[in-house]
């Protein structure tokens, strides 16, 4: 245990910090708005129960790649129909393209449901059990945590430094996870907000798995969505929603009889 200590060890922990922290932006955001489902009185108890959970799962996660990084990274599926479409699936690939299929899913539903009224005046009806939450919240910080993981191997093989990183990670997002759904509950207007960043996360995961099976349409590569593009598009998306929100209640105020 003493070699984590050491400067380089340090300085590569404060790193896989930081990047635990950066990727798990939309991770939060996911847990955030899922907790919803669950009942009121155990959204904070799903929250941190799933995400305790997730980081242990994320632990036995970063042992299984370190051993079986090629079984995850080999192709064993095929797809070939030529001039139309041309893949090589690998476990990797597949994880994160059904990841991401799901959250596209689950956001598109999510926005139908906002422009129906009468979902919004019975939430509660459409309550899940804490433990079915509970459970995708956990499935879904799998398919997130592959990046961070298979990033912190190429940084480092020290074992220690990358579980120490991992568990750091959890409890800021523990920590962070109570205020995100909070400020989601009191400014009811920013979920919409959330659902179409959470949307773009679903493009984001959907594009890299088919980058990572090699995906070919119709003679054409599909390549993944750069970070930089995805974060050029979450800013544009807040900045757009900020201004809008401004310039609504500048009109309602304008239309105010003096």
């Amino acid at each position: 245990m003493s070699e984590l200590f050491t400067i380089e060890n340090l300085m590569t922990l404060a790193m896989l910090t930081l990047l635990q922290a950066v990727l798990g932006f939309d991770n939060l955001l996911y847990i955030s708005l899922e907790s919803k489902r669950a009942p009121a009185a155990q959204q904070q108890q799903v929250r941190r129960l799933g995400i305790g959970l997730a980081v242990v799962l994320r632990i036995l996660l970063l042992f299984v790649l370190i051993k079986m990084i090629a079984f995850f990274q080999n192709p064993f599926w095929r797809l070939d129909a030529e001039g139309i479409v041309h893949a090589e699936f690998t476990f990797h690939s597949v994880i994160v393209l059904v990841g991401g299929a799901f959250i596209l899913y689950t956001a598109t539903k999510e926005v139908l449901h906002m422009m129906v009224m009468e979902q919004l005046n019975h939430e509660e009806r459409h309550s899940r059990p804490a433990w079915q939450v509970i459970t995708w919240i956990v499935l879904m910080n799998l398919v997130f945590s592959f990046d961070s993981i298979l990033s912190a191997i190429a940084l480092t093989d020290v074992i220690p430094v990358m579980a120490t990183a991992i568990v750091i990670g959890g409890i800021l997002m523990i920590w962070l996870a109570d205020g995100v759904a909070a400020f989601l509950q009191k400014n009811r207007m920013y979920e919409v907000l959330g659902l179409f960043v959470l949307f773009v996360v679903g493009v984001m995961l959907v594009t890299e798995g088919a980058h990572l099976a090699h995906l070919e349409l119709f003679g054409r590569e599909i390549t993944a969505m750069t970070k930089s593009t995805f974060y050029f598009v979450i800013a544009v998306l807040i900045l757009t929603d900020v201004v809008q929100g401004r310039y609504l209640r500048k009109l309602a105020r304008m239309s105010q009889p003096a």
